[in-house]
Protein backbone atom coordinates (compact mmCIF):
# COMPACT_ATOMS: atom_id res chain seq x y z
CA UNK A 1 0.00 0.00 0.00
CA UNK A 2 1.33 3.57 -1.10
CA UNK A 3 1.39 6.66 1.35
CA UNK A 4 -0.08 9.28 0.07
CA UNK A 5 1.97 12.35 -0.91
CA UNK A 6 1.93 15.16 1.73
CA UNK A 7 -0.06 18.25 -0.34
CA UNK A 8 2.42 20.50 0.94
CA UNK A 9 4.88 18.99 -0.04
CA UNK A 10 6.42 20.67 -4.07
CA UNK A 11 6.00 18.02 -6.97
CA UNK A 12 9.01 16.57 -8.62
CA UNK A 13 10.28 18.11 -11.50
CA UNK A 14 8.63 16.33 -15.01
CA UNK A 15 12.34 15.08 -15.85
CA UNK A 16 12.65 13.19 -12.79
CA UNK A 17 9.09 11.83 -12.82
CA UNK A 18 10.04 10.74 -16.63
CA UNK A 19 13.51 8.98 -14.98
CA UNK A 20 10.98 7.31 -12.11
CA UNK A 21 8.67 6.26 -14.90
CA UNK A 22 11.92 4.55 -17.06
CA UNK A 23 13.31 3.11 -14.19
CA UNK A 24 9.80 1.00 -13.79
CA UNK A 25 9.77 -0.13 -17.60
CA UNK A 26 12.04 -3.43 -18.53
CA UNK A 27 15.17 -3.00 -20.14
CA UNK A 28 16.16 -4.84 -23.29
CA UNK A 29 15.47 -3.95 -26.73
CA UNK A 30 12.43 -2.32 -27.72
CA UNK A 31 10.26 -5.87 -29.60
CA UNK A 32 9.54 -4.47 -32.65
CA UNK A 33 13.53 -3.78 -33.25
CA UNK A 34 13.92 -7.60 -32.41
CA UNK A 35 11.17 -8.46 -34.34
CA UNK A 36 12.08 -6.71 -37.27
CA UNK A 37 15.30 -8.00 -37.20
CA UNK A 38 14.45 -11.55 -37.26
CA UNK A 39 12.40 -11.02 -40.60
CA UNK A 40 8.74 -10.18 -39.16
CA UNK A 41 8.98 -6.37 -41.65
CA UNK A 42 10.01 -3.43 -41.23
CA UNK A 43 10.06 -1.55 -37.47
CA UNK A 44 6.60 -0.07 -38.97
CA UNK A 45 4.49 -3.16 -39.67
CA UNK A 46 6.45 -4.82 -36.26
CA UNK A 47 4.78 -1.77 -34.55
CA UNK A 48 1.46 -2.67 -36.34
CA UNK A 49 1.55 -6.30 -35.28
CA UNK A 50 1.62 -5.06 -31.64
CA UNK A 51 -0.66 -2.76 -31.35
CA UNK A 52 -3.42 -5.71 -33.17
CA UNK A 53 -2.84 -8.26 -29.92
CA UNK A 54 -0.65 -10.11 -32.63
CA UNK A 55 2.46 -10.50 -30.31
CA UNK A 56 3.18 -12.19 -26.91
CA UNK A 57 5.94 -12.20 -24.61
CA UNK A 58 6.02 -15.15 -22.28
CA UNK A 59 2.56 -15.84 -22.78
CA UNK A 60 1.32 -12.46 -22.37
CA UNK A 61 0.04 -10.13 -25.19
CA UNK A 62 2.74 -7.35 -25.77
CA UNK A 63 1.84 -3.57 -25.54
CA UNK A 64 3.76 -1.12 -27.80
CA UNK A 65 7.04 0.30 -25.75
CA UNK A 66 7.61 -3.33 -24.47
CA UNK A 67 11.32 -4.21 -23.95
CA UNK A 68 12.44 -7.90 -24.44
CA UNK A 69 15.16 -9.60 -23.43
CA UNK A 70 16.04 -11.78 -26.30
CA UNK A 71 18.33 -14.68 -23.99
CA UNK A 72 15.59 -15.03 -21.53
CA UNK A 73 11.87 -13.36 -23.38
CA UNK A 74 9.64 -16.45 -25.47
CA UNK A 75 8.19 -13.99 -27.92
CA UNK A 76 5.64 -15.31 -30.58
CA UNK A 77 3.81 -14.33 -32.99
CA UNK A 78 -0.12 -15.62 -33.40
CA UNK A 79 1.44 -18.42 -31.72
CA UNK A 80 4.56 -18.53 -33.71
CA UNK A 81 8.19 -18.89 -32.56
CA UNK A 82 10.21 -16.30 -33.00
CA UNK A 83 13.84 -17.33 -32.52
CA UNK A 84 15.49 -14.58 -30.85
CA UNK A 85 18.50 -15.51 -28.99
CA UNK A 86 21.72 -14.47 -29.93
CA UNK A 87 23.38 -17.05 -32.15
CA UNK A 88 20.43 -19.06 -33.01
CA UNK A 89 21.43 -20.70 -36.45
CA UNK A 90 19.64 -22.88 -39.14
CA UNK A 91 21.10 -25.17 -41.89
CA UNK A 92 19.58 -26.76 -44.91
CA UNK A 93 21.35 -29.81 -45.79
CA UNK A 94 20.59 -32.01 -48.51
CA UNK A 95 22.11 -35.39 -47.09
CA UNK A 96 23.22 -38.20 -49.32
CA UNK A 97 23.29 -42.15 -48.00
CA UNK A 98 25.15 -43.86 -46.00
CA UNK A 99 25.32 -40.46 -43.94
CA UNK A 100 23.44 -41.15 -40.57
CA UNK A 101 21.52 -38.83 -39.09
CA UNK A 102 23.09 -38.20 -35.55
CA UNK A 103 25.00 -36.31 -33.64
CA UNK A 104 27.42 -39.07 -32.98
CA UNK A 105 28.04 -42.55 -34.26
CA UNK A 106 29.09 -45.53 -31.91
CA UNK A 107 30.26 -47.88 -35.44
CA UNK A 108 32.80 -44.59 -36.60
CA UNK A 109 30.15 -43.69 -39.45
CA UNK A 110 29.81 -40.13 -41.12
CA UNK A 111 27.20 -38.17 -39.01
CA UNK A 112 24.84 -35.19 -40.61
CA UNK A 113 26.69 -33.15 -38.02
CA UNK A 114 30.10 -33.85 -39.73
CA UNK A 115 28.86 -32.16 -42.87
CA UNK A 116 27.92 -28.92 -41.49
CA UNK A 117 29.67 -25.99 -39.30
CA UNK A 118 31.44 -27.46 -35.72
CA UNK A 119 30.80 -24.09 -34.23
CA UNK A 120 27.76 -22.93 -32.90
CA UNK A 121 26.85 -27.04 -31.89
CA UNK A 122 23.57 -28.25 -33.64
CA UNK A 123 21.69 -31.24 -33.93
CA UNK A 124 19.21 -32.52 -36.41
CA UNK A 125 15.68 -32.10 -36.72
CA UNK A 126 14.14 -35.36 -36.86
CA UNK A 127 15.19 -38.53 -38.45
CA UNK A 128 16.39 -39.78 -42.06
CA UNK A 129 17.76 -43.27 -41.88
CA UNK A 130 20.93 -43.69 -43.51
CA UNK A 131 20.27 -45.03 -46.87
CA UNK A 132 16.99 -42.05 -47.22
CA UNK A 133 18.67 -39.08 -49.08
CA UNK A 134 17.41 -35.53 -48.84
CA UNK A 135 16.37 -32.56 -47.20
CA UNK A 136 17.24 -32.55 -43.11
CA UNK A 137 17.65 -29.12 -40.62
CA UNK A 138 19.76 -28.57 -38.59
CA UNK A 139 19.87 -26.11 -35.55
CA UNK A 140 20.31 -24.90 -31.86
CA UNK A 141 17.11 -23.59 -31.63
CA UNK A 142 15.00 -26.10 -29.68
CA UNK A 143 11.62 -24.65 -29.15
CA UNK A 144 11.70 -24.41 -32.81
CA UNK A 145 13.06 -28.27 -33.22
CA UNK A 146 10.45 -29.79 -30.73
CA UNK A 147 7.46 -27.58 -33.00
CA UNK A 148 8.44 -29.34 -35.83
CA UNK A 149 8.72 -32.82 -34.80
CA UNK A 150 5.66 -32.71 -32.21
CA UNK A 151 2.79 -34.69 -33.89
CA UNK A 152 0.32 -32.23 -32.72
CA UNK A 153 1.74 -29.54 -35.45
CA UNK A 154 1.30 -32.00 -38.09
CA UNK A 155 4.54 -30.74 -40.07
CA UNK A 156 4.32 -32.15 -43.98
CA UNK A 157 7.12 -33.71 -45.34
CA UNK A 158 7.26 -34.50 -48.94
CA UNK A 159 9.15 -37.54 -50.64
CA UNK A 160 10.28 -38.68 -53.65
CA UNK A 161 9.75 -42.56 -53.79
CA UNK A 162 11.17 -44.60 -56.52
CA UNK A 163 9.66 -48.66 -55.48
CA UNK A 164 9.70 -51.80 -57.13
CA UNK A 165 6.69 -52.29 -59.74
CA UNK A 166 4.09 -49.99 -61.10
CA UNK A 167 1.40 -48.75 -58.52
CA UNK A 168 -1.93 -49.44 -59.19
CA UNK A 169 -4.76 -47.37 -58.26
CA UNK A 170 -5.68 -49.31 -55.14
CA UNK A 171 -2.50 -48.77 -53.82
CA UNK A 172 -2.50 -45.46 -54.26
CA UNK A 173 -6.11 -45.21 -52.22
CA UNK A 174 -4.55 -47.21 -49.80
CA UNK A 175 -1.70 -44.55 -48.75
CA UNK A 176 -4.22 -41.99 -49.18
CA UNK A 177 -6.54 -43.67 -46.39
CA UNK A 178 -4.05 -44.87 -44.54
CA UNK A 179 -1.94 -47.90 -43.99
CA UNK A 180 -2.68 -50.42 -41.62
CA UNK A 181 1.00 -50.74 -39.72
CA UNK A 182 2.32 -52.95 -36.88
CA UNK A 183 2.37 -49.95 -34.63
CA UNK A 184 -1.68 -48.53 -35.90
CA UNK A 185 -3.01 -47.43 -38.59
CA UNK A 186 -0.90 -43.97 -40.81
CA UNK A 187 -2.78 -41.00 -41.21
CA UNK A 188 -3.83 -40.17 -44.80
CA UNK A 189 -1.13 -39.00 -47.12
CA UNK A 190 -0.89 -37.36 -50.19
CA UNK A 191 -0.40 -39.60 -53.31
CA UNK A 192 0.51 -39.54 -56.66
CA UNK A 193 2.39 -41.76 -59.13
CA UNK A 194 3.88 -39.29 -61.42
CA UNK A 195 5.37 -41.55 -63.73
CA UNK A 196 5.48 -45.45 -63.19
CA UNK A 197 7.23 -47.02 -59.77
CA UNK A 198 7.39 -43.53 -58.94
CA UNK A 199 5.38 -42.00 -56.14
CA UNK A 200 5.30 -38.40 -54.68
CA UNK A 201 4.35 -38.51 -51.10
CA UNK A 202 3.01 -36.32 -48.51
CA UNK A 203 2.50 -37.08 -44.63
CA UNK A 204 2.85 -35.36 -41.26
CA UNK A 205 3.67 -37.83 -39.08
CA UNK A 206 7.14 -38.70 -38.23
CA UNK A 207 7.24 -42.93 -37.38
CA UNK A 208 10.43 -44.88 -37.80
CA UNK A 209 11.01 -45.77 -41.07
CA UNK A 210 7.35 -44.78 -42.41
CA UNK A 211 7.32 -44.44 -46.05
CA UNK A 212 9.11 -47.50 -46.48
CA UNK A 213 7.13 -49.28 -44.04
CA UNK A 214 3.97 -47.86 -46.42
CA UNK A 215 5.50 -48.64 -49.24
CA UNK A 216 6.14 -52.62 -47.85
CA UNK A 217 2.67 -53.06 -46.80
CA UNK A 218 1.13 -52.31 -50.34
CA UNK A 219 3.66 -54.63 -51.97
CA UNK A 220 5.50 -52.36 -53.49
CA UNK A 221 9.14 -52.49 -51.69
CA UNK A 222 11.42 -49.01 -51.52
CA UNK A 223 14.22 -48.94 -54.21
CA UNK A 224 14.95 -44.90 -53.70
CA UNK A 225 14.01 -42.38 -51.26
CA UNK A 226 14.38 -38.98 -51.45
CA UNK A 227 12.80 -36.13 -49.03
CA UNK A 228 12.24 -33.22 -51.45
CA UNK A 229 10.10 -30.57 -48.38
CA UNK A 230 10.41 -30.05 -44.81
CA UNK A 231 6.81 -27.79 -44.58
CA UNK A 232 7.21 -24.99 -46.57
CA UNK A 233 11.06 -25.53 -46.84
CA UNK A 234 12.36 -26.80 -50.25
CA UNK A 235 15.69 -26.38 -52.80
CA UNK A 236 16.17 -28.23 -56.15
CA UNK A 237 19.35 -27.16 -56.43
CA UNK A 238 20.90 -28.23 -53.16
CA UNK A 239 23.32 -30.77 -54.42
CA UNK A 240 23.82 -34.08 -51.87
CA UNK A 241 26.51 -33.14 -48.92
CA UNK A 242 26.06 -29.62 -49.32
CA UNK A 243 24.02 -27.07 -46.74
CA UNK A 244 23.27 -23.59 -46.57
CA UNK A 245 21.30 -21.85 -44.17
CA UNK A 246 18.07 -20.91 -44.32
CA UNK A 247 16.71 -17.18 -44.89
CA UNK A 248 15.36 -14.94 -42.62
CA UNK A 249 11.78 -15.55 -44.79
CA UNK A 250 12.26 -19.29 -44.30
CA UNK A 251 12.75 -18.96 -40.92
CA UNK A 252 9.40 -16.87 -40.75
CA UNK A 253 7.46 -19.57 -42.85
CA UNK A 254 8.72 -22.02 -40.46
CA UNK A 255 7.90 -20.56 -37.35
CA UNK A 256 4.32 -19.60 -38.93
CA UNK A 257 4.41 -23.49 -40.12
CA UNK A 258 4.43 -25.01 -36.39
CA UNK A 259 2.18 -21.80 -34.81
CA UNK A 260 -0.29 -22.74 -32.12
CA UNK A 261 -3.70 -22.74 -33.15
Amino acid sequence: MTTPSDPDEPEAPLWEQWAEQRKQLPTGERLQKVLASTGWGSRRTCEELIAEGRVTVNGEVAQLGRRVDPEQDRIEVDGAPVGVKPGLVYYLLNKPTGVVTTAKDTHGRRTVVDLVPSEPRVFPVGRLDVDTEGLLLLTNDGDLAHRITHPSHGVEKEYLVHVKGRVSQGGLRRLRDGVELDDGLTAPAAASQPSPGVLRLTIHEGRNRQVRRMCDAIGHPVLRLVRTRIGPITDRSLRPGDWRELSTGERRALAEAVATS
